[in-house]
């Protein structure tokens, strides 16, 4: 074999190991080796990067044994714990564009946020509802445990102040969810996984309220940035329900529904026929997520 093959074969085999880490580690343990070799002994001569619809196949299927891997364990108790995860991710996002005003409490929400991704439900409890009291303090005008002066301006992120549009009975809602999610799997007294590191990246997008839709007409906008990354995560929740078939993504998504639908419900007088359409996609995606699974089965038993 020439130095200039040898250099050829590197190279291939390098790309190869990139496209593999699309599948779990567990996986790449077991048949990584395996599969990295029948890719090589397949492999035309002299080629140094993979066929677009080979590395293609490789991305999907690395995808298809993560969710199916994901779909382990107690659907129920796994759906609950993703559910409140982003719940949780959602309550940090609103304090994000106050996080000049408020860097404890942004901190400590942050903090809560990392407990429950890492499944620390004991250490995630006492910081949730600490956060939860002096935010639902701030909603109500109240005072809780340190003094801040109201109204709460924002920075570049949003242009309203903290909880202008909102209410104490939501923002206490939105708490009490993640509380009770906590309390119901604590007291099952066994260990839940640990979270994709993701969800830190969709903080972001979640709490930038511009561009906003219809912000002229409507005293309640509504997010782009928020809508899409919502919209992607219900679109994963749907593949997941249909590759694995397995209902613990619809219980997540009904869970955070159940926010969204809160807020949609006590801005009814606000709301135009885009809000509608924007309420109808999401309950169409959770609609999905939760038939699917139950429908591929009775496919299967066919």
């Amino acid at each position: 074999m020439t130095t200039l093959s040898r250099s050829n074969t590197r190279d291939l085999e390098r790309r190869y190991r990139r496209l593999l880490l699309a599948y779990p580690p567990t996986y790449r343990r077991a048949h990584g080796d395996e599969l990295l070799d029948l890719l090589l002994e397949d492999a035309a001569p002299g080629r140094r990067v993979p066929v677009p619809k080979e590395a293609w196949g490789l991305l999907v299927g690395g995808l298809r044994s993560r969710i199916v891997h994901q779909a382990t364990g107690s659907a129920w108790r796994d759906g609950l714990h993703l559910g409140i995860t982003a719940v949780a991710m959602v309550n940090l996002a609103a304090l994000l564009p106050y996080v000049q005003a408020l860097p404890l409490w942004t901190l400590l929400a942050a903090l809560a946020l990392l407990a429950v991704l890492r499944g620390w439900l004991r250490t995630a409890l006492p910081l949730t509802l600490l956060v939860g009291v002096k935010m639902v303090g701030i909603a109500s005008g109240r005072q809780f445990f340190d003094v801040t002066p109201l109204p709460v301006y924002p920075n570049g992120l949003s242009e309203a102040a903290l909880f202008e549009t909102s209410d104490p009975y939501l923002v206490a809602a939105s708490y009490a969810v993640v509380l009770i999610g906590l309390v119901v799997l604590t007291s099952l007294r066994r260990p839940v996984r640990a979270r994709s590191w993701w969800w830190w990246a969709a903080a972001l997008p979640a709490a930038w309220a511009g561009p906003a839709w219809l912000a002229e007409e409507f005293d309640h906008p509504v997010s782009l940035s928020r809508m899409a990354a919502e919209v992607v995560a219900l679109g994963l929740a749907v593949a997941g329900g249909y590759l694995a078939r397995d209902p613990r993504w619809a219980l997540a998504s009904g869970v955070y529904l159940l926010i969204v639908s809160s807020d949609l419900a006590f801005h009814a007088e606000q709301l135009g026929r885009q809000h509608l359409a924007y309420a109808g996609i999401l309950l169409l995606l959770v609609t999905a997520a939760a038939l699917i699974p139950f429908r591929q089965r009775r496919h299967c038993l066919d």
